[in-house]
């Protein structure tokens, strides 16, 4: 290995090494998300979602990852919803708050997406906390 490959790859090493990390999950590059930031971005969310059993407008967030979309009992989902086999986890929840109407068409969410990826991940960040079954 040439000097300059190891000179690379120790740069590369450095570089990862000061990523930024997770408060909630250190160590986890796959949700850099800051979940106080995302306390204050669900601001937005809180409106028409709950993160326990309370109905609102839209349908409780509570135990929303691993969850199939549109399949709360207590809630009437759109046919998109139901029919668009989604499962809840942070890289559906990310494309959708993006956009949700590009990412299941005909769903009534009405709401024009959070176009930020760094207020994305914190929200994502503050969700996988705040939905998370209690005694887990």
């Amino acid at each position: 290995m040439s000097m300059k490959a190891i000179f690379l790859a120790a740069a590369l090493g450095l570089a990862l090494s000061a990523a930024p990390q997770n408060p909630a999950n250190p160590g986890d590059p796959a949700n850099p998300g800051n979940p106080e930031k995302g306390k204050a971005v669900f601001d937005k969310c809180a409106a028409c979602h709950a993160l326990d059993d309370t109905m609102a407008d839209g349908p409780s967030l509570k135990g929303v990852f691993g969850r199939k979309a549109g399949t709360r009992d207590d809630y009437r989902y759109s046919a998109a919803m139901v029919r668009s086999g989604v499962v809840w986890d942070e890289m559906t929840i990310d494309a959708y708050i993006t956009d949700p109407q590009a990412f299941i068409r005909g769903n009534r969410m009405s709401f024009a997406g959070i176009p930020s990826k760094a207020d994305r991940d914190d929200l994502i960040a503050y969700l996988v906390q705040a939905t998370k079954p209690q005694g887990r």
